[in-house]
C-alpha cells in the first residue's frame, strides 16, 4: 500500500483516478478548494483518508497546503492533477497574476518544493501543450491581453518543463508528465470525445507504484511520447524554475 495525494480531487479525473488507486489498496488523500468542495470529494470518494483544503491560485494558501501535507507524514505518491480549463477567464489570483498560470503551473512547484519529497511525481498536462509559448515571456499574463486557450495551453508546457526538470535534477525520484487527453469532464466540455474513465488509465498506470516507467517522460495512451521541442530544453527548464522562484520565493531544491 502506497500513501497517495491527489490535488484537485474533488470530481473528474482526480475523483476517477483517486477511487482507482483507492480500490487497488492504496492510502489516498484528497484536495479540494474549499469546504463545499472538499465535501464532495469525500462523498464522491468515500474510502478516501482524508481532504486537504486550499485554494491554489493563492501563493499563501498553496504554501499552507504544503505544510499540512507534510503534517499528515510523508507520500509516496503526489499527482498534481488541479487545473483551471482554457473555457474560462477566472481573471487575476489575489497575487496579482493570472489564475491560470497561478494554479495550472506555480502551484506544482511551489508544493514540488516544500512538500517532502516523495518517490513518484506525476504532473498531468495536456495535448495541447503542443500550442505552448515556449519563450516564457510573460507568463503571468499581467503586460498582455489575456487569451484563455493560450494561457491553457502554455501552462501545459509549462508542467512539462516543470516534471523534466525536477526528473533532471532529483535522480531518486520517478516524475513523469501524462496526457488523459480530451474527455468528458467539467474542464474538457461534455462534449469532449473520450470518456473520462478511458482518461484515467494512463494516470493510473503513471501513478501506480507497483509500474516500472523510468522517468522524465511524457505519457499518452498508456506508452510514452514525444512532447513539444521546447519541453526537453534544459535552458527553458531551468529559466522556468527561476521564474517561479521569484514569483513565489520558493528556491527549487537541485538535490
Amino acid at each position: 500500500m502506497a500513501r497517495i495525494f491527489i490535488t484537485g480531487s474533488s470530481d473528474g479525473l482526480g475523483q476517477i483516478v483517486a477511487r482507482s488507486l483507492i480500490a487497488q489498496g492504496h492510502e489516498v488523500t484528497l484536495h479540494a478548494r474549499n469546504t463545499q468542495r472538499a465535501q464532495d470529494a469525500q462523498a464522491g470518494a468515500p474510502g478516501a483518508k482524508g481532504v486537504l483544503i486550499a485554494d491554489l491560485s493563492s501563493i499563501a494558501q498553496t504554501k499552507a497546503l504544503a505544510t499540512q501535507a507534510n503534517n499528515t507524514g510523508r507520500f509516496d505518491v503526489v499527482m498534481h492533477n488541479a487545473a483551471l480549463g482554457p473555457n474560462s477567464n477566472p481573471g487575476k489570483s489575489e497575487d496579482g497574476i493570472s489564475s491560470v498560470f497561478a494554479v495550472n503551473s506555480l502551484a506544482p512547484y511551489i508544493l514540488t518544493c516544500l512538500m517532502e519529497r516523495p518517490d513518484r511525481l506525476v504532473y498531468v498536462s495536456s495535448g495541447l501543450h503542443n500550442g505552448g509559448d515556449d519563450t516564457l515571456q510573460d507568463v503571468t499574463w499581467t503586460s498582455r491581453k489575456f487569451a484563455a486557450m493560450q494561457a491553457y495551453n502554455d501552462s501545459k508546457l509549462h508542467d512539462i518543463l516543470l516534471s523534466n526538470a525536477v526528473a533532471r535534477h532529483w535522480k531518486n525520484v520517478v516524475c513523469n508528465a501524462c496526457n488523459p487527453g480530451w474527455v468528458k469532464t467539467k474542464l474538457g466540455g461534455f462534449g469532449a470525445p473520450g470518456e473520462a474513465q478511458h482518461g484515467a488509465r494512463t494516470l493510473v498506470h503513471v501513478a501506480d507504484p507497483k509500474q516500472d516507467i523510468g522517468s522524465g517522460r511524457y505519457w499518452n495512451e498508456m506508452q510514452p511520447t514525444k512532447t513539444h521541442p521546447g519541453a526537453d530544453d534544459t535552458g527553458k527548464q531551468e529559466e522556468f524554475l527561476k521564474i517561479c522562484e521569484k514569483l513565489s520565493g520558493v528556491k527549487f531544491p537541485e538535490n
